[in-house]
């Protein structure tokens, strides 16, 4: 397991769930939500988080559909992906898969007595939280970094 501290991204439509682990990539805890409508002020914003936390990388869910295929979504994710690659390079970027992510949130935050209208920021950052805990847990196993890493293309 390499030793760093990580950053992981819950890319959607209205908002962006933010979440970090400590150094030695045990524990992924909540950063923020950060509004996703201003794409450009979204990334200027994850660019602070990334000089702030100084990660080894930053983790980012590529959503797709439970046979493992990428619709329109992924599509969406993967460009977004590449633009904050480009602005926080030289930190890599990796996508990983994050089925069901949202949904887990969701259902962990009912069952926690939180109401899902009022909670959806923070389920935005339990996603993420579970993208990069599951993260972790498959570099942990497997001894590789996770994902597919994003490419900076000038």
């Amino acid at each position: 397991m390499r030793r760093g501290r990580r950053i992981a991204v819950d890319v959607g439509d209205a908002r962006i769930g933010v979440a970090s682990c400590d150094p030695d990539g045990i524990l992924a805890t909540p950063v923020e939500t950060v509004p996703g409508r201003d794409v450009e002020a979204a990334l200027r914003r994850l660019a602070a988080i990334v000089g702030e936390y100084e990660p080894l990388e930053v983790v980012v869910g590529l959503p797709r559909s439970l046979s493992g295929s990428e619709g329109p979504a992924a599509a969406k994710v993967r460009d977004f992906a590449q633009r904050v690659a480009k602005i926080i390079f030289p930190v890599p970027v990796r996508l990983v898969d994050e089925r069901m992510t949202t949904v887990t949130a969701a259902q962990g935050l009912r069952a926690s007595g939180r109401n899902a209208k009022k909670g959806r920021s923070v389920i935005d950052q339990a996603a993420a939280v579970i993208i990069l805990q599951s993260a972790l847990e498959t570099e942990r196993v497997s001894g590789k970094a996770p994902g597919e890493s994003v490419e900076v293309v000038p």
